[in-house]
């Protein structure tokens, strides 16, 4: 049973043994040489804590407020395509875990089972995530079926211009299409752009500022990696800057998430909200992130991971987890809230392990999984 998990590290190993080597690759891996990946990580081993004592910590709250909604802890479902190769529930299965649990979830428009099935699979408050294609009419569909079902924002992921190459997939000959479960997503989007890269003219801020016109609704973009971009996403009135280099699934050779973040956090300047995914692991990755001025980071591997390893229960278990290591983390620091967290709890330092997918838990057998 799920609530048997003691450690995440269970988790993985859990869903390792479900999951055949290529959706293993799909969800694992990241592109090329796994350069963004392993950054992604190494940016958060770098650093380390600067705990403050004698502080009344018998009492701690973890939870936070994102897009006007109450969060237990500051951690949303990330967007993930084709979860229903995780657990034959797909998306209606993450959505249930975050209701059970009271985080927000943002769903993917590339996964099953359909917007309409996900929106009615829990009461929780949901955002929904869009890619650009090329297609208008499409886009205009999809948005106005996001408004019908009740979706409370919208994501648009910005980093998809072109496909990128990820070998781990390739070399497996897995395509997340072989394993289809249903048919409420049109799987002529589910890769974002040809290889020719058909959608490269239209995944531009001319197309932000039509959708965001188009949708009316708090709109959050995701995959922003530059200061210069995000200055230019406050500038078009984005609500919510996402930092996000897609798990190290898009561009390799970049630099981890938390390396970028500072920057961004001066661009921003209080303007918008900040969101943070890429290499999130532990709590108190999310409690870094935080100090360095995200409002709250976003799960992507860690959420399917559970999922893959037993449904909704596994995916709530995670979280249990995450908020357990939270609570510790910030009571040994000296916080007793989110809001407490600045940049004056964390500096640079060395980091003492090799990055990988999986480098922050050193119990794993053989130091990982693969």
């Amino acid at each position: 049973m799920a609530t048997e998990f003691v450690t995440i590290q269970e988790v993985v190993q859990a869903a390792r043994h479900n999951l055949n080597q290529g959706t293993w690759g799909y969800l694992s891996g990241g592109s090329e040489s796994e350069t963004t990946l392993r950054r992604n990580r190494l940016a958060f081993d770098r650093l380390a804590f600067r705990p403050r004592v004698l502080v009344d910590v018998s009492t701690i709250d973890t939870a936070t407020t994102l897009l006007g909604h109450k969060m237990r802890i500051p951690v949303v479902l990330a967007p993930v395509g084709s979860q229903q190769v995780f657990t034959p529930e797909g998306g209606a299965a993450a959505t249930r875990a975050a209701d059970e649990f009271g985080i927000l979830d943002v769903v993917s428009s590339v996964t099953e089972p359909s917007l309409e099935d996900i929106a009615s699979a829990a009461n929780n408050p949901k955002v929904f995530q869009l890619y650009l294609n090329g297609d208008w009419d499409w886009t205009k569909d999809m948005i106005s079926r996001v408004k019908q079902a009740g979706y409370s924002a919208l994501c648009i992921t910005v980093d998809t211009a072109r496909p990128s190459r990820r070998d781990r997939t390739m070399i497996a000959r897995w395509s997340p299409r072989d394993n289809f479960l249903g048919s409420g997503s049109p799987n002529r989007h589910q890769v974002s752009g040809g290889r020719n890269g058909g959608n490269a003219s239209f995944v531009t801020w001319e197309t932000i500022d039509r959708i965001k016109d188009l949708a009316g609704l708090p709109f959050i973009l995701k995959g922003i990696a530059t200061a210069e971009d995000a200055a230019l996403a406050v500038e078009h009135g984005v609500d919510t800057v996402w930092v996000s280099n897609h798990g190290g699934r898009q561009l390799d050779h970049g630099l981890g998430t938390m390396d970028t973040l500072p920057e961004i956090v001066d661009a921003v300047a209080g303007r918008a909200d900040v969101i943070l995914d890429g290499g999130i692991q532990r709590g108190s990755d999310v409690l870094k992130a935080l100090a360095l001025g995200a409002k709250a980071t976003a799960i992507g591997k860690l959420q399917c991971w559970g999922l893959a390893a037993a449904g909704t229960a596994g995916l709530v278990r995670v979280l249990e987890i995450l908020e357990d290591e939270m609570i510790s983390a910030m009571g040994l620091l000296g916080v007793t809230s989110i809001d407490e967290l600045t940049s004056a709890h964390v500096r640079k330092a060395e980091a003492v392990t090799a990055p990988h997918e999986m480098s922050s838990w050193v119990n794993m057998p053989d130091g990982r999984i693969s």
